[in-house]
């Protein structure tokens, strides 16, 4: 049986604020929507991902900012590195070097944690590996 992730709820303090960080990353909105009184719906998917994000009110029931261990791959770290600077994101000082890759630490405004990554050459992965 196939099973993929697609969806992961991200939990945010501003809606608005959430919504238009990642949208300066060059993320894709693809929904945001009021469903009721209670519940809007904000859907965003990096660039090249199949897997999207999904905040708002009413989606997530976990603490804003509490989100730690996703990590996307990345075709250039240093790109990376210097992008985030630019858009003023919460980044690591500089990029990380390990043997299995170049690793780029960020955190949206509510401090909800993801890592970069950058497959090393001589990884099959790497071939896979986003061009931009």
């Amino acid at each position: 049986m196939e099973m993929r992730i697609e969806l992961i709820a991200v939990p945010v303090t501003d809606v608005d604020r959430a919504r238009d960080f990642y949208a300066s990353l060059g993320w894709n909105v693809d929904h945001d929507q009021v469903v009721d009184a209670s519940t809007r719906f904000v859907q965003i998917t990096p660039p090249g991902s199949a897997c999207s994000i999904a905040f708002g009110q009413g989606i997530a029931e976990t603490a804003p900012g509490s989100l730690r261990g996703i990590q996307l791959v990345i075709a250039d770290a240093d790109a990376a590195l210097a992008l985030l600077r630019e858009k003023g994101a919460d980044v690591d000082p500089a990029v990380d070097e390990q043997a299995w890759g170049r690793f780029v630490t960020f955190r949206d405004p509510d401090g909800n944690q993801y890592t970069l990554q950058q497959l090393p050459e001589w990884s099959a992965s790497h071939e896979n590996a986003p061009t931009s």
